[in-house]
């Protein structure tokens, strides 16, 4: 006759499968960071042929056009007019040269705008989270999603001098329906290459980055043109990065 199983045995089976499941989550979510600091480490030299935002741009216009193709067209620093740099700034992260990949200040300034509007209408994100974004992550806003945004900004800023996180972004954030890039949407608003952006193109371009694909449809809507004038009063004020000195 077998001994009987004692009353804690299951709970001890149960603890331990609770323990290697947490462990092999861990293991993974480790794994994941790995990957994306692999690819930062190597777009510090090599440009992104593709983000995740634009794969999933794509994968939307193919569902209504299976021929549908991105405009994007990399572009050295140096390619991409002085005006557009400042006007960004102006417009998305007037801290950008100086903080440590977030803005403290704006963010709590967000979450003032939040609380009195009882709903999200600004989020505070700098341009190196924005970046973080648009390589490696979706749009969706949740907890888990910031909290990775937060970690690959880190890396980032760690990897990455300010210079090259700028040039990247202005090369890879939507700027209209499958346009992504300072040149591709310098060549499709005004027939121009990005260094060739004046003053006033620059000041609207940046206005658009909220909400591009809108605005490519609505190039004269109130809300844009307002904005445009806000930001061609902030660009003299703007801050460029400048490269980190070499070691």
């Amino acid at each position: 006759m077998s001994a009987p199983v004692p009353r804690w045995r299951p709970l001890v089976l149960l603890a331990r499968g609770v323990k290697w499941s947490l462990l092999l989550l861990i293991g993974l979510f480790l794994l994941v960071q790995l990957w994306f600091l692999g690819w930062i480490v190597w777009w510090k030299w090599v440009p992104p042929q593709e983000t995740h935002f634009m794969s999933l741009r794509l994968e939307a216009l193919r569902a209504t056009d299976p021929q549908a193709e991105l405009r994007y067209q990399w572009v050295s620093y140096a390619q991409i007019s002085p005006h557009l740099k400042r006007a960004i700034i102006a417009s998305e992260d007037a801290h950008f040269a100086d903080h440590d990949g977030f803005d403290w200040q704006g963010i709590q300034i967000a979450l003032e705008k939040n609380q009195k509007k009882g709903r999200f209408v600004a989020g505070g994100s700098t341009i190196s989270q924005q970046l973080a974004k648009n390589l490696f992550l979706s749009p969706d806003r949740s907890l888990f999603r910031k909290g990775e945004e937060a970690l690959i900004t880190l890396m980032l800023e760690a990897c990455w001098d300010k210079e090259r996180i700028f040039e990247v972004y202005l090369n890879v954030i939507e700027w209209g329906n499958g346009i992504f890039g300072a040149e591709a949407a310098a060549r499709h608003y005004y027939g121009v290459s990005a260094a060739r952006l004046s003053v006033p193109q620059s000041a609207k371009l940046a206005a658009m980055t909220p909400n591009p694909r809108f605005y490519d449809q609505h190039r004269n809507a109130p809300g844009l043109l307002r904005k445009t004038g806000i930001i061609l009063k902030r660009m003299s004020a703007s801050q460029l990065p400048h490269s980190a000195p070499p070691p």
